[in-house]
């Protein structure tokens, strides 16, 4: 009964799949919001990289979805490793004097690179998630450098809160002083290509940026926790 159900409704799928493809002629110019991107991206947001402005204003709803699902995951990984009761034993070894060189010397380099990724995203092409996995990758570093390093994960949770409730806040800002849900019309727009231009958009990727930072932080120390020093 399941394979006969599994396979009506991959006809009918196949079936809404061939009307779409159908209703747009090999070839012809497919136009639709895109247009109004392109031509009006620029002059609406005055953002140098033109992505930001869709991702972060335009479809900022999609972005919010995407940080919420984010923290689902990392919320739900911790709850597992923090219930397993079959956690992996493992021998440390000290890492090599190289390794702990390097990562003295490209610990305050990243951290400073992602802030840099996150702050600058409405101008050169990156945000909030490259530069949050950047800064994260900067304390896996350390963890895989030094067993004496631990972040503080009430710090970790309590700037992933905080941003992710100025993204929200932001939202309800242009909802209010500007007419829709994270509107960009509530700051100033700038000159364009410049660092204080682009309105809400830099704030949004700043709050993103500290939000996925701290998030992955906190859960690649999660995951290093749910391991056990053999002895």
């Amino acid at each position: 009964m399941r394979k006969w159900f599994a396979l009506a409704l991959l006809i009918v799928l196949g079936f809404f799949l061939a009307e779409i493809a159908s209703s747009f002629p090999f070839g012809q110019e497919k136009w639709g919001v895109s247009k109004h991107y392109v031509d009006r991206g620029i002059e609406e947001n005055r953002g140098a990289n033109l992505v930001t402005s869709i991702v972060v204003n335009y479809r900022g709803f999609d972005t919010l979805g995407e940080v919420t699902v984010l923290f689902l995951a990392a919320t739900a990984l911790a709850f597992l490793l923090s219930t397993c009761r079959c956690r992996r034993k493992y021998r440390r070894w000290d890492a090599s004097l190289i390794l702990k060189t390097a990562s003295e010397t490209l610990y305050p380099l990243l951290i400073l690179f992602g802030a840099y990724i996150f702050i600058h995203g409405h101008l050169t092409p990156g945000g909030g998630f490259q530069g949050g996995t950047v800064i994260a990758s900067a304390v896996m570093l350390m963890l895989l450098s030094y067993f004496s390093f631990h972040p503080n994960h009430r710090a970790l949770s309590t700037t992933e809160g905080l941003a992710g409730l100025a993204f929200v806040l932001i939202g309800f800002a242009g909802l209010v002083w500007g007419g829709s849900f994270l509107a960009n019309n509530i700051l100033p727009l700038g000159q364009w290509n410049r660092l204080f231009s682009a309105g809400v958009i830099p704030l949004i990727y700043v709050a993103v940026g500290f939000k996925v930072g701290a998030e992955l932080s906190g859960l690649i120390t999660d995951m290093l926790k749910a391991t056990k020093e053999e002895e």
